[in-house]
């Protein structure tokens, strides 16, 4: 990738080598095995850094075109993904999900424990897609201990999201779990986006993974991007670390690694909440398409107002501060990205309408129209506890602009 001078797009250089410092100090210190770094401000990519490995134990540096599991990354794809049907009038987001996927006709919500066990009521009001999209939808996920319902989610992703299982199949049996929440009454992030996948191969007719590499993937030119890493690329995937300590990485083995197992094993069961590899290059592309409004050089994947439309805050304030798990969060959410709504609230530097995600393996990206800004970091990491490498990173990437 070419690096621009920063000076020219109202950054400064020396203030851009604190990235270096930090970022080399997370690795030093054994607190992150290896990273990308990216920051692009009004389309020049003014700093870009690698540090550590992808492979401690193989000793193989960290590459610019390393391929990372960016887990909840996927999330925002998936969700453009979608809203391009909706672009083309094929349903609506008040629309039922049972409508797509009748196994959730009978869906129960948790209603508290009674003298006989668990107690579960119909639903007040149908599970939509906008519930899906705002994760209002009231499902669990598995990755929190606040209710009953996640213990339920937990065992049953465990035993049934395989690779070797159609997605079809496994949606069906989330069906068959009770709601954490009556729909609309809470923020809870939860496995909806990989509901909202199938409901993306039933109204297509084609597996998601044909449709986003149709849809998103080939216009944007993310040649890397996938469900399944090839035998012709697999010597760029990075290894997975955790940890049973701080500041000890541990290596996961490839068919032990959370909800996606090894990925370079086909897969039946394309997750839509977690289920990608890619690249910081991959992952730059997409992120500037939603930058420019939706538009590429050659296209357009979305209109600059459904885009407006998402990256908005859709959680009423009856509704804040949202949580995930036992986790005070400092954002609104939209269609499909975390929004910033108040600097005041905001916990890293950060503008009013700032949108991004990020995966359980540290990965990260935010999109600052005010600024005409992009950052992106990817490692591979899962550590006992998050270390501040994103809030790191952010604060120092944004600490660059001097105009």
């Amino acid at each position: 990738m070419e690096i621009r001078s920063p000076e020219s797009v109202g950054m400064s250089s020396a203030r851009l080598q604190h990235i270096d410092r930090a970022m080399q100090a997370f690795v030093r210190e054994d607190r992150m095995p290896g990273i990308l770094t990216l920051v692009q401000r009004r389309s020049h990519i003014v700093h870009l850094g690698a540090y550590g490995k992808a492979d401690i134990d193989a000793g193989t540096p960290m590459r610019e075109d390393a391929l990372f599991r960016i887990y909840s990354m996927t999330k925002p794809i998936v969700s453009v993904a979608l809203m391009t049907l909706i672009e083309e009038g094929r349903f609506s987001l008040q629309e039922p999900l049972a409508t797509f996927i009748p196994a959730f006709k009978t869906t129960k919500v948790y209603a508290g424990l009674g003298a006989a066990g668990p107690k579960y009521v119909e639903l007040e009001r149908p599970i939509t897609l906008h519930h899906l999209l705002t994760h209002t939808a009231g499902l669990g996920y598995g990755l929190f201990f606040d209710s009953p319902v996640e213990d339920l989610f937990r065992e049953k992703i465990l035993t049934t999201f395989k690779r070797d299982r159609p997605l079809s199949a496994i949606i069906d049996d989330v069906a068959q779990l009770p709601l954490v929440y009556q729909p609309g009454t809470q923020w809870y992030y939860s496995i909806a986006v990989d509901v909202l996948g199938q409901v993306i191969q039933v109204v297509s007719g084609m597996p998601l993974d044909e449709f986003l590499k149709d849809r998103i993937f080939t216009p944007l030119g993310m040649v890397d991007t996938a469900f399944t890493v090839p035998a012709d690329k697999a010597q760029r995937l990075a290894a997975l670390y955790s940890s049973k300590a701080l500041y000890s990485p541990q290596l996961v083995a490839p068919s032990a690694a959370p909800l996606v197992g090894d990925v370079t094993l086909p897969t039946a069961a394309p997750s839509g909440g977690g289920g990608l590899v890619s690249t910081l290059a991959d992952y730059l592309a997409f992120a500037q398409c939603l930058l420019h409004g939706g538009a590429y050089e050659g296209g357009r994947i979305l209109s600059r107002k459904t885009l407006s439309w998402m990256t908005a805050n859709h959680i009423p304030a009856s509704l804040f501060p949202l949580r995930l798990g036992s986790w005070e969060a400092d954002f609104g959410f939209g269609l499909g990205f975390r929004v910033a709504v108040d600097l005041g609230q905001a916990r890293t530097l950060t503008s009013v309408g700032e949108f991004g995600w990020s995966g359980a393996a540290q990965t990260y990206f935010w999109v600052d129209p005010a600024e005409d800004f992009i950052g992106i970091m990817m490692t591979q990491y899962l550590p006992v506890d998050p270390y501040p490498v994103q809030e790191a990173f952010r604060n120092l990437a944004y600490q660059g602009i001097i105009d």
